[in-house]
């Protein structure tokens, strides 16, 4: 159990003091939805590399750090930005120059493995992806799991049912438990001691904290202690799985946040042009480079960017944003 205290700390010590090189790091979000961009931006700056990356589906934060060169290996369900790159651009760049090795799941059996994660067991079962390649086709070899004490050796199982005699099931698939080292979320609230309240579709975000033996969080609003305690059913996280805790407004941008911003159409637009132009994205990283905080992004795409994207207070998204 986590201490029970104040763990509100920078952004820059957070990802310092707990995103290793070589490090199993694990990020939430969805696609283009909530995924913890100031931190992903910030594990950049700090030039982490050889990271092996757990991702439910994950599009923007997935494919910066790989294009910056920080990941070696990976483990996701999907990686896109919808009509932006239906395949992220850097992802499906590093794989074919075999820059990073990928193991690829459903989405259900990621969900299945975080939470076989979060609740202390070695596996879970399923009947998904059985009669499909993803069965047969294993990212990581044998000599590679031999190497690596902190993967399984095997990519999935499958068996018989046990109890075949009480139903229909022949077969099941076992798929291994993620544990990450850290882990990291962008939610809409937390308060000082790390418990969380996420507004909207979770993901598999929940899974993902509380299998993490480190979890650092950035939120769009740090509240009161006595804030949450009002409807606390809605929190899904609760403090003993918290280890740091930031607030970061926009700390999901150029992703969106529900009921605060939307995505970005124009940055993400650019973005995707920039990762097909080799010395275009060179430049585009050292931009990042030299920014100091994520609030000199904010500054640089201006106000009127970051107003165009603000979220309707009714419906949770940008109603009238031009997504072209």
């Amino acid at each position: 159990m986590k201490v029970n205290g104040n763990k509100i700390t920078s952004l820059e010590g957070a990802v310092k003091t707990h995103v290793k090189d070589g490090c199993h790091l694990s990020i939430g979000g969805f696609t283009i939805n909530r995924n913890p961009m100031a931190a992903v931006y910030e594990i950049i700056r700090q030039k982490t590399k050889n990271l092996h990356l757990y991702a439910h589906s994950n599009g923007q934060g997935a494919d910066e750090l790989i294009g910056a060169g920080a990941v070696s290996c990976l483990e996701i369900a999907y990686g896109g930005t919808g009509k932006f790159a239906a395949t992220c651009i850097r992802f499906r760049k590093a794989v074919e120059e075999e820059k990073i090795q990928v193991e690829d799941y459903t989405n259900y059996q990621m969900t299945l493995r975080f939470l076989a994660g979060s609740m202390g067991v070695p596996f879970l079962p399923s009947r998904t992806s059985l009669g499909t390649d993803i069965i047969e086709k294993w990212g990581f070899a044998p000599e590679f799991r031999n190497q690596q004490p902190n993967i399984p050796n095997k990519k999935l199982v499958v068996l018989e049912n046990p109890f075949d005699d009480w139903c229909d099931t022949k077969k099941i698939v076992l798929v291994p438990a993620i544990n990450p080292d850290v882990t990291i979320i962008h939610v809409q609230k937390a308060d000082y001691r790390g418990n969380c309240r996420i507004d909207g579709l979770t993901f598999a975000d929940v899974e993902q904290a509380k299998a993490a033996r480190t979890l650092i969080i950035t939120c769009e609003e740090l509240l009161d202690d006595d804030y949450l305690k009002n409807q606390p059913d809605r929190n899904q996280i609760p403090f003993i799985h918290a280890d740091a805790v930031v607030h970061i407004p926009y700390g999901a941008y150029p992703t969106a946040c529900y009921k605060y911003y939307d995505y970005d159409p124009v940055f993400l637009k650019q973005y995707a042009e920039l990762a097909k132009n080799e010395e275009k994205y060179q430049s585009y990283l050292e931009s990042i480079y030299n920014r100091k905080s994520h609030r000199e992004l904010l500054d640089f795409v201006g106000r009127g960017r970051l107003e165009m994207i603000k979220a309707d207070k009714n419906r949770g998204y940008a109603a009238k944003l031009d997504r072209r």
